[in-house]
């Protein structure tokens, strides 16, 4: 499975704007009849797409919903004021409404929705939606402290965001017109993400106020517009009405199958899930009342659950699906262009597979976490991953750039991660000093890249003292544990949506939802905090350069390979299956799918 970050450097799920994610790997199955029925007399008919992981929650900006698979039936299921198309351009969506930029100084937006804009359940999408995510976005009313952990030790925090409060939380309360339908944003600092902070409403805030004993969305926004804005240094007692909405924003629209109130699957976009059957499908039912975005081609699309490279192969050979979007190998892409009549796409991916350790706990010592640096095998999980697909592919020295960024090479020769090329089990012998740590790993075991990565790993480490536990968890289990405190180190992998830096913040700024290793630099906070306010680009590249150089200097960890993207789609498909390489792939431009009649 893959978690998504709010926009990273070059440029994952539009999570408040976009947000990075994360990802580990599925199995399941699930068969579909109709996957090869054709079109219906009025275009229509169904398209079944394989994926690798399974669906987890209809909320895929909290921490533990934000994966890929989830981004991808969110991205089906909603429509907001823009979306990134595959060159990785922001596109304008007017037929949703609009937002202009009135003021420099200050810096202020000014959005409004059309009429006619609605959920799936008749209710009016409005301004009060977006004062709900503003106030998920910006963490306005937290005022929590939190240990070296991330437990809350005093004050509160609410809700529990993927992505990062930078930017967003130099803002005060939207201004609200009296007809809920435009909003105002005013930034007390220049923010260079300004145009992708508010894509789409993630969840229905009449939905959230309900569960909260509230009436409307209004009544969540007229508790919410008195409370001061949280100060660690004085904590207030918390309000018991916005934590109660909190609460249920976190977990309320988690779920592996179709609930039975349909107020936790609502949509406002050109699908809406009908279906959905616990790791192995979700089926999605073309909305007919949607008009105000771009408009759907097929009736049906299931999205069916193959974590099993060979089986999802195998399923578009025989017409069980008809796109495929298997684990990337040397292996994988052979098969699938054997397949007669298949097309096949395949790219870099804004993706990259990586091992954290955590800065707390038994880790809590640099050394500890060097000595354990030295032990991992790049070059041979890169060979055993990646060089037979990607021959000339090298190991990964940016925890910020991949490499065709401009930034990645001077970054990489002077981060220091020259210092951990080759496994140095001498060295790592030598920082441990007699010492035989236990150390916890967890990754996805049921992704066989992981598998690969966590075995090379695990025999290296026990070499230099380590004792090595097996923490791997199931796919559907993999992502609620990131950050929980049950491990010591993880492998997992990261995507990004391609355009905006506040990805660089959601993953390493002090506090933030995503900093699952509990990261902290001063100096590279302020760093941060520069680089979101800066829309230089050659600036921007330099002040993550530095940030790239702090990370490396905790001994944060090591970044493995840049991921490579496979997809496939069977002749019957037409139109709309290009190639993006940030977490939606071939989903960003859903709407265009269609089958021959």
């Amino acid at each position: 499975m893959r978690v998504t970050r709010i926009s990273k450097i070059v440029g994952a799920a539009a999570i408040a704007a976009l947000a990075l994610s994360a990802c580990g790997g599925n199995t399941g199955g699930g068969s579909n009849n109709n996957a090869t029925s054709g079109a219906s007399s009025s275009g229509g008919g169904q398209i079944t797409v394989a994926e690798v992981n399974g669906f987890s929650s209809f909320n895929q900006s909290t921490a533990t919903g934000n994966s890929d698979v989830n981004g991808k039936i969110w991205l089906a299921t909603h429509s907001g004021f823009n979306y990134i198309d595959k060159d990785l351009k922001v596109v304008k969506n007017d037929k949703f409404g609009k937002y202009e930029k009135t003021s420099d100084s200050p810096l202020t937006i000014k959005y409004t929705i059309n009429d006619g804009v609605k959920w799936s359940d008749g209710t009016p999408v409005t301004a009060d939606d977006f004062v709900l995510a503003w106030a998920v976005y910006s963490g306005y009313y937290d005022d929590a402290t939190t240990d070296d952990s991330g437990k809350v030790t005093k004050g509160s925090q609410y809700f529990s965001y993927a992505g990062t409060t930078s930017g967003l939380n130099k803002t005060t309360f939207p201004e609200v017109t009296e007809d809920r339908k435009s909003f105002t944003i005013k930034y007390d600092q220049p923010y260079a993400d300004w145009e992708i902070a508010f894509n789409a409403p993630e969840v229905p805030a009449h939905v959230v106020a309900k569960k909260a004993g509230l009436t409307d969305a209004k009544a969540l926004s007229d508790l919410m517009k008195p409370l001061p804005k949280g100060n660690v240094d004085k904590p207030a007692s918390p309000n018991a009405t916005l934590k109660k909405a909190a609460d249920f924003y976190n977990k309320g629209f988690d779920s592996t199958t179709l609930p039975s109130d349909p107020s936790l699957y609502l949509s406002n976009g050109p699908f809406i899930v009908s279906a959905i059957t616990n790791n192995e499908s979700v089926t999605l039912k073309k909305n007919p009342d949607y008009t105000w975005g771009n408009m759907p081609k097929v009736d049906t699309i299931v999205m069916r659950t193959i974590g099993d490279t060979q089986a999802q192969i195998q399923a578009l050979k025989n017409g069980e699906v008809d796109i495929a979007a298997p684990q990337s190998s040397a292996d994988t892409l052979e098969a699938l262009q054997a397949i007669p009549d298949a097309q096949v796409q395949k790219g870099d991916q804004l993706a990259y597979d990586h091992v954290d350790i955590n800065q707390y706990g038994s880790f809590k010592d640099p050394a500890i976490r060097e000595a354990f640096m030295k032990t991992i095998p790049r070059k041979a999980i890169l060979d055993a991953i990646i060089t037979k697909q990607k021959p000339d592919a090298k190991i990964l020295d940016s925890q910020i750039f991949v490499p065709a960024q401009e930034g990645y090479a001077k970054s990489a020769q002077e981060n220091g991660s020259q210092n951990f090329q080759d496994v140095d089990i001498d060295g790592a012998k030598k920082l441990l000093a007699g010492k035989t740590p236990t150390v916890r790993i967890m990754y996805n075991k049921d992704n066989p890249n992981r598998v690969d990565a966590y075995t090379l790993i695990a025999k290296s480490a026990t070499e230099a003292g380590f004792k090595v536990v097996n923490n791997g968890a199931a796919a559907n289990e993999w992502s609620s544990k990131l950050g929980d405190g049950t491990y010591d180190v993880t492998i997992f992998g990261w995507t990004n949506p391609g355009v905006g830096v506040s990805g660089v913040p959601q993953l390493f700024g002090s506090g933030q939802g995503s900093n699952f290793s509990k990261f902290s630099n001063k100096d590279a906070d302020k760093l941060m905090t520069e680089l979101i306010q800066t829309t230089d680009t050659a600036k921007q590249i330099e002040l993550q350069q530095q940030i790239d150089k702090y990370i490396w200097d905790s001994k944060y960890g090591l970044p493995l390979f840049q991921s490579v993207g496979v997809e496939a789609f069977s002749s019957r498909v037409t139109g709309g299956v290009n190639y993006q390489p940030n977490q939606y792939g071939v989903w960003w431009d859903v709407w265009d799918w269609a089958v021959k009649s």
